[in-house]
């Protein structure tokens, strides 16, 4: 990793990590000198998001089990530790699943400059995009990402809606529609007080796939976060977005592991 990757990376473990900010209306983040986490309803994201760099193997386990009995007092029988493959110690995952979490899917950590990316939307015909902007917008999304990946979304459902309703200027719903379907769902994740913003989703029904919907939806959203100032966009990458990422100008900077605890 050259210096300036090294640089941004220091500067995304900083501000969206050590120093994180709530994702969204009724959750808080706790500090609590060995870790930062994220605290909500069972229904929000709660998650390890930051473990200090001076976590060594002596107090690795101890800290793991405080989690586990921290989420347990709160009710929440599943929460994730978001690990990262620089964090320490160097052992760290395999410490968490001798503690009962399980690995899924690690995605690549990428970050792009938003003043590099291309702000034009190249859009394949009879295809427009627009902004989700109401509760049957979100149905819309639900429909695009739940036939794009095969995946339950009412979890996101109540998340969007929330923050549709309590936090509009930190999030950015995007559809793609042909005609009254959707045929792709996106959104991005405003932090204030920091120089990003969060790219997820964007997963396209398999009759579109290969168009540029994707590519589109990537471009439209850095043309809003250059409007609102955002300097950055980062996205958790999957094995499929992350070669188009990549070629769009997106830099690799880690790869990011969610390590889950459930507790049934």
């Amino acid at each position: 990793m050259n210096r300036d990757h090294e640089a941004l990376l220091a500067l995304f473990d900083r501000e969206m990590r050590e120093h994180a900010r709530p994702d969204g209306p009724g959750v808080r983040v706790e500090h609590t000198g060995d870790v930062v986490r994220q605290v909500g309803t069972a229904d929000d994201w709660n998650a390890v998001v930051w473990s200090a760099p001076a976590l060594d193997p002596a107090r690795a386990d101890a800290v793991i089990a405080a989690q586990v009995a921290h989420y347990a007092a709160l009710g929440h029988d599943e929460f994730e530790w978001k690990l990262y493959a620089h964090d320490r110690p160097a052992d760290l995952a395999h410490r968490l699943l001798a503690a009962g979490f399980e690995a899924e899917e690690p995605e690549t950590l990428l970050v792009a400059p938003v003043a590099d990316l291309s702000k034009a939307v190249e859009l394949p015909d009879g295809v427009r995009l627009r902004t989700v902007s109401d509760a049957e917008d979100v149905e819309l999304m639900a429909r695009a990402h739940e036939r794009a990946f095969g995946s339950d979304w009412s979890r996101l459902r109540h998340q969007v809606l929330t923050r549709l309703a309590e936090d509009p200027d930190g999030f950015v719903g995007v559809l793609a529609m042909v005609g009254d379907e959707p045929v792709s769902s996106a959104r991005m994740e405003l932090y204030p007080g920091t120089g990003f913003a969060g790219l997820w989703g964007g997963g396209t029904v398999e009759a579109w796939r290969g168009k540029g919907v994707y590519r589109a939806l990537v471009a439209f959203r850095a043309r809003i976060a250059a409007e609102r100032g955002y300097r950055y966009l980062q996205v958790d990458a999957s094995g499929m977005s992350s070669p188009i990422l990549r070629r769009l100008g997106f830099m690799a900077l880690s790869t990011t592991t969610p390590y889950v605890y459930r507790s049934h």
